[in-house]
C-alpha cells in the first residue's frame, strides 16, 4: 500500500470560504478518483503531548490518502480533480510537507 502524507499549515488570513473550498476539493477528489482507497484528514492535538519535540515548524493539519500501488498514486496526482485541489491548496497553504510511503502491515 502507498500512503500519501500531507502535513500543512494554512495561511493565517485564510477565509472560511477558502478553507471550506479546499476541504470540499479534497473530499471530491478522494471520492471521485477511482484509485483512492482511503482518505483521512485531521488536526494535531492541542495542547501537544509531552513527548512532542519542540523547536520544529508546526504543521497543524494532516491529510492521508491510501492507494494500492504507485500507479494508483500517479493516477491521482495527474487526475483533473487533483489539479483543482492543488490550485486551492497552493492558494491557502503557508507551508507544507508532502511525503509518499510504501507501507505494510506490521502486526503479523
Amino acid at each position: 500500500m502507498i500512503v500519501h502524507v500531507v502535513l500543512f499549515r494554512p495561511r493565517p488570513d485564510v477565509t472560511d470560504e477558502e478553507r471550506d473550498g479546499l476541504l470540499e476539493s479534497m473530499r471530491v477528489a478522494a471520492r471521485e478518483v477511482p484509485s483512492v482507497r482511503g482518505f483521512r484528514i485531521g488536526a494535531h492535538l492541542d495542547p501537544a503531548p509531552t513527548y512532542v519535540l519542540g523547536g520544529f515548524p508546526s504543521f497543524p493539519w494532516i491529510a492521508l490518502l491510501e492507494f494500492d500501488d504507485v500507479a494508483g498514486l500517479q493516477a491521482y496526482l495527474t487526475h483533473p480533480l487533483h489539479r483543482d485541489l492543488g490550485a486551492r491548496f497552493n492558494a491557502t497553504a503557508e507551508a507544507a510537507l508532502i511525503y509518499d510511503y510504501e507501507i505494510a502491515e506490521a502486526m503479523k
